[in-house]
């Protein structure tokens, strides 16, 4: 399909336009400010159209075999290995990522979250014997409504139709508009694996759109949602009115926790590229780093010498540099946080407001650190989204929990300490859904999600798998 020609979706195994709607929404290449696709954007009545095709199709394909559906999904992630280049390419254009950060994270998700998914659907004990004459099974939830963002595309469909597939369920997913072109290739992959029509169905379109049609439609029997979390409220409040099951990874405002005794320079400097990684486009960053007040002015130091070795660059390029984050739109939000930091009294120590130096097009954002930080100020408070980091000095450990749980977010949490007994002591402290000690990384094993107001459900391995099954229990069903 051509860039320029407006991307249908997919509906009933078939590509489908709109059926009245004639909008059409423009995605823009952010390292260039063109035009990189087109969609034409869904009304009501299509989301309709795509829930009736899933409905349609449920009953059959919940009542396939785990292996049919095991086959199915291992045909897909075989069609994913084949066109890895293409979705590479893809999510590089669509929202900026460095070709590195594409082809090594941004587009492995998708096989790594399909494989890790079906070896645990092998593992997991989907029926067993309760108590004397008990039967207790999983079944598919139903219809399943997905919303993904744009900042990791492919990982959040993955992790969410993997999932959905292998349990029996069938799904209508809206991607984000903002990146279009790979979820267009990812429901390419599903058609060439050959899922039955009405098992994935895809359609375009905006939030306010479409948004509360494919929430509160009666026939979605559960909702996964990926975003912020504003538009977490909205979502939930729209399921409500059938109360179907929701499940949710919102925004996060994660604090790294950074003791004197951490071996200080490679502490900070991990800490600072690990916020700055996807061009701070990651719910979990951590992008408030509490560091242990006899150190902090030295970790200042590092910080700044780190982030002004950061490099921008095109995201056509090999290499380790940052890209320019999504949107006109989310760059100038993240200039206003910028300048409220300044406005607060932060001292901005690397980068600040202002474009950033030798890049005349592209939404490109100067890698900055603010010190003099304290947990009350907006940027210490609010999900900025792109590549800055807020330093807050603690004094002891207690002050650093209390200050790391002093956020209405809770989806992630950091500790550096060479005295792994204190640690693992924070950690547990920590009222996150993930908390990482000294730099460890996260399996795709690992239950991803968040307490509070970053979400609710976890997602990823067999605990993804979980969200999109009921528990049944025949009672009576064993022999006496």
């Amino acid at each position: 399909m051509s860039e320029l020609n407006p991307f249908p979706s997919y509906i009933n195994g078939a590509w489908a336009l709109p059926a009245t709607s004639t909008a059409v929404f423009e995605a823009i290449n952010p390292a260039t400010e063109e035009p990189c696709a087109r969609v034409a954007l869904c009304g009501a009545d299509d989301v309709d159209r795509a829930m009736a095709a899933a409905r349609a199709a449920f009953d059959g394909y919940a009542t396939t075999s785990l292996d049919e559906r095991i086959a199915l999904v291992e045909k897909l992630i075989a069609v994913f290995e084949a066109r890895y280049d293409e979705m590479v390419t893809a999510i590089s254009t669509e929202m900026g990522a460095p070709y590195d950060l594409s082809f090594n994270a941004q587009a492995e998700c998708g096989p790594g979250h399909l494989k890790e998914t079906v070896r645990a659907a092998r593992e997991m004990v989907w029926e067993r014997s309760l108590g004397e004459r008990g039967r207790l099974v999983h079944e598919a939830v139903g219809v399943c409504a997905l919303i993904t963002p744009w900042n990791w595309p492919i990982n959040q469909l993955a992790a969410k139709i993997g999932p959905a597939l292998v349990a029996g369920c069938t799904v209508v997913l809206k991607p984000s508009e903002i990146a279009p072109l790979s979820a267009q290739l990812f429901a390419e992959f599903i058609h060439e694996a050959g899922f039955p029509a009405g098992v994935f169905n895809m359609v375009h379109g905006t939030g306010p759109g479409i948004g509360d049609a494919l929430t509160g439609h009666p026939e979605a029997d559960m909702v996964s949602f990926t975003g912020s979390t504003r538009a977490g409220i909205q979502v939930a409040k729209s399921a409500a009115e059938t109360v179907k099951r929701v499940s949710q990874e919102l925004g996060g405002k994660s604090a790294n926790v950074v003791f004197a005794d951490a071996g200080l320079e490679a502490a900070v400097k991990r800490g600072v590229r690990q916020c700055f990684g996807n061009s701070g486009q990651s719910c979990n960053a951590p992008t408030r780093m509490l560091v242990e007040a006899s150190v902090y002015e030295e970790a200042v130091a590092i910080a700044k010498a780190t982030a002004e070795s950061v490099k921008l660059g095109d995201p056509k390029e090999r290499g380790s540099h940052l890209g320019p984050v999504v949107t006109k739109v989310h760059y100038d939000k993240i200039q206003r946080l910028i300048e409220a930091g300044v406005a607060e009294g932060a001292r901005v120590v690397a980068g600040g407001p202002g474009r950033a130096d030798g890049f005349d097009r592209g939404y490109y954002v100067k890698p900055t650190v603010f010190a003099n930080v304290n947990n009350q100020m907006t940027i210490a408070r609010e999900e900025i989204f792109g590549p800055v980091l807020v330093m807050i000095p603690f004094k002891d450990e207690a002050e650093a929990i209390a200050i790391a749980n002093d956020t209405p977010y809770g989806l992630a949490g950091y500790v550096q300490s060479g005295d792994m007994t204190r640690a693992r002591r924070v950690a547990r402290a920590i009222r996150a859904g993930s908390v990482y000690l000294n730099g460890a990384g996260q399996d795709y094993c690992s239950p991803f999600g968040g307490f509070k107001q970053s979400g609710n459900g976890r997602e990823w391995g067999e605990f993804g798998l979980h969200d999109y099954l009921e528990i049944k229990v025949m009672n009576g069903f064993e022999p006496a």
